[in-house]
């Protein structure tokens, strides 16, 4: 029977043997982690129990997909969160964003007590909401909520570029991007998850202060949405789905680091000139149906300003080409029904004002006299209703400085005062009463002085210590612009004059009328600038102002 040799040990060993022993025996980083966490890869007991004060480990991302009532959401730890800005950087990186564009921001908050100093870094992204305003306000569908996962994806090729999104969004998510001419927005990395693979911000925090965690869809109707980041816009508006977690005490006056730092709004000039022609051609046309012997140049004239109006508008689109499927969210988005009922109020429009060449050619199908009627009957109704979404489009993002009776009074107060005036220029061209010049100068004064009160009274209200903070930006907004607003605003000044001189019955009728006309639209112009510059867009915290 053979004898076996002992095993070589020590000096006996060959050095290729001895070294791939010494190899057996170390210990990766990952093999030592998983044995001082006791984890089943390793069937060793742990060196040492892990003590209390050790932060457990855990995934950046589930290691499941979400069942059924379930959705993705960020988490944030606000203690880990040291405003290192990793995770902007690594969203900057890994989406391709362009030089001036970010998807993630860093904030801070503050303490408002000087003797409690406290502060807070807070990192934010898009929350992926379960209302999402960005959603519901588009008028072409680019955004979608993956039942599966509930993130809201923004669909590239369908965008038109309106920046509707951006209006809506109480958080200021959605970015335009000029080079592309769409808005783009966080997606949670929903290709890395799909992968198994954290998004670029949790993976890059030093801290993993950001992961993605598995919550519990609010049900329809459900009650007080959970609690949100102190000094954020309302939860209630679209239901964030981010959960700020701390620990830390928290004061009870806190703010913003750039809360009272006023931001001035783009001007949006083609839709300064849209909403004013679109209101001057319902002013023209609804003085056409109160003066019916003078109607057809009214209404040529309000046919004109309406599709130079309207064709405007698509300057201030990203892809204007693809605008023609702007009705496809009718149901949700008043963008959408406000380009639906100015498409169908155009026709209308032409219709009435081509009516005298159309009895004269015998191509009526009824009488003329009800065709008129009928005609201008229904452009009244849609242009109506197209002032009144156009109101809605703005009064509906929530805003402080659009709010509903304000906006309505602006709108309105736009079609009287401008249709009035172009009536009285157009009219003494073609008549020579002094009723009817008097009497829509008497008009257009009083619109004029209604429409300016209701601008005083709006900017006092604003400036009042009771209003909330944002309507007290909009009003140092426009505090900032005071002289260029004065400016433009005081032109409507020379054309009152013309038209009380117009009034009293004073000579060069026409040329005042014309100088009115101009000079009242010119302040109805600065008047629209401020709408869109004093606006104060809500958003996340803020870092300091530069």
């Amino acid at each position: 029977m053979p004898v076996l040799a002992p095993e070589p040990t020590g000096q006996d060993l060959d050095p290729v043997t001895r070294y791939i022993r010494e190899q057996q025996r170390l210990q990766t980083p990952v093999a030592r982690f998983s044995r001082h966490h006791g984890s089943d890869t390793d069937t060793a007991a742990p060196a040492s129990p892990p003590s209390a004060g050790d932060r457990a480990w855990r995934d950046l991302i589930p290691l499941s997909r979400p069942a059924p009532g379930e959705r993705l959401a960020f988490e944030v730890d606000l203690d880990l969160c040291t405003g290192c800005k990793a995770c902007v950087t690594a969203c900057h990186q890994l989406n391709g964003l362009d030089k001036n564009e970010a998807w993630r921001d860093v904030g801070l908050l503050l303490g408002d007590n000087p003797f409690e100093p406290w502060q807070q870094t807070v990192t934010t992204a898009c929350h992926h909401c379960e209302k999402p305003a960005c959603l519901l306000g588009c008028p072409v569908h680019a955004y979608e909520k993956d039942p599966a996962t509930g993130i809201v994806l923004h669909l590239d090729d369908q965008c038109i570029g309106c920046q509707y999104c951006v209006f809506k969004c109480p958080y200021d998510v959605p970015k335009f991007n000029a080079r592309l001419g769409i808005v783009r927005k966080c997606d949670m990395c929903h290709g890395r998850l799909a992968a198994g693979e954290a998004p670029a911000c949790a993976q890059a925090c030093p801290n993993e202060a950001i992961r993605i965690i598995t919550v519990t869809s609010d049900p329809p109707g459900a009650g007080e949405p959970p609690a949100f980041l102190p000094t954020a816009p309302d939860p209630e508006l679209t239901r964030p789905t981010t959960r700020y977690r701390s620990r830390r005490r928290r004061p009870t006056a806190i703010r913003p680091a750039d809360a009272h730092h006023p931001r001035p709004q783009h001007a949006h000039w083609p839709l300064v000139f849209m909403l004013l022609l679109t209101q001057a051609a319902f002013g023209l046309l609804a003085a056409a149906a109160l003066l019916p012997a003078l109607a057809p140049p009214l209404l040529i004239a309000a046919a004109g300003c309406g599709v130079l109006g309207v064709n405007l508008a698509a300057l201030h689109l990203g892809r204007p080409l693809r605008a023609w499927r702007a009705f496809l969210g009718w149901r949700t988005s008043w963008l959408s029904r406000e380009i639906i009922v100015f498409g169908a109020w155009l026709p209308l429009l032409a219709l009435a004002a081509l009516w005298p060449w159309l009895e004269t050619a015998s191509l009526l199908p009824v009488r003329e006299e009800a065709f008129r009627s009928g005609s201008l009957a229904a452009a009244l109704v849609a242009g109506t209703g197209g002032v009144f979404c156009s109101v809605m489009v703005y009064a509906d993002t929530g805003r402080q400085f659009w709010r509903f009776p304000w906006t309505a009074g602006r709108f309105f107060g736009s079609a009287a005062v401008l249709g009035s005036v172009l009536t009285l220029a157009i009219i003494t061209y073609v008549s020579d009463s002094r009723m009817h010049t008097a009497g829509l100068a008497a008009i257009a004064l009083a619109a004029l002085a209604a429409k300016l009160g209701l601008e005083a009274r709006h900017h006092s209200i604003l400036r009042s210590a009771a209003a909330p903070l944002p309507a007290r930006l909009s009003a140092r907004i426009q505090a900032e612009f005071s002289r260029v607003a004065l400016l433009l605003r005081a032109a409507a000044l020379p054309g009152a004059a013309c038209l009380l001189l117009i009034f009293l019955g004073s000579p060069g009728t026409q040329f005042l009328a014309l100088i009115a006309a101009l000079a009242l639209f010119t302040g109805e112009i600065g008047e629209r600038w401020l709408f869109f510059r004093a606006v104060d867009a809500p958003k996340m915290p803020g870092g300091l102002a530069p």
